[in-house]
């Protein structure tokens, strides 16, 4: 379905990095709640759950980043940082390429996000709803 690839001088929209800390993995194994089936979980519940180890908010952020990661031709990397600029799938489906990617750079406080991530993401929403349209 993905045949976005790597534009020079892009952000590498597809590359995995780990989306959570440490000590977040140890609470979610201890658990038994596989880190990419968090998104299937309510973020007061995973709260709970964790004793409060996980604040509401933090559960929320991360339960965005792994339902965004699903989206063909994106990886936990750009996820997490669209997570954490909060944008959810739908945003970041639907918003226009340029929206997200300045939203993600001011975060930063510096261009992390260039034109040929831009494109690339805009390429990437065209495939998502053409796929929609299926």
């Amino acid at each position: 379905m993905n045949n976005v690839q790597a534009l020079p001088g892009a952000f590498p929209l597809h590359a995995d990095k780990d989306l959570i800390t440490e000590s977040e993995w140890v609470i979610l194994k201890l658990l038994c709640r596989p880190v990419m089936d968090i998104d299937s979980t309510d973020a007061e519940e995973l709260s709970k759950a964790s004793g409060g180890q996980i604040k509401v908010e933090r559960a929320d952020e991360l339960i965005r980043i792994v339902s965004i990661s699903k989206l063909p031709g994106l990886g936990t990397w750009i996820a997490r940082l669209m997570g954490e600029v909060g944008l959810d799938v739908e945003q970041v489906k639907t918003l226009p390429a340029e929206e997200v990617m300045n939203r993600i750079n001011k975060r930063m406080g510096y261009p992390l996000c260039n034109e040929a991530t831009v494109r690339a993401l805009a390429d990437l929403q065209l495939q998502w709803k053409g796929s929609e349209l299926s």
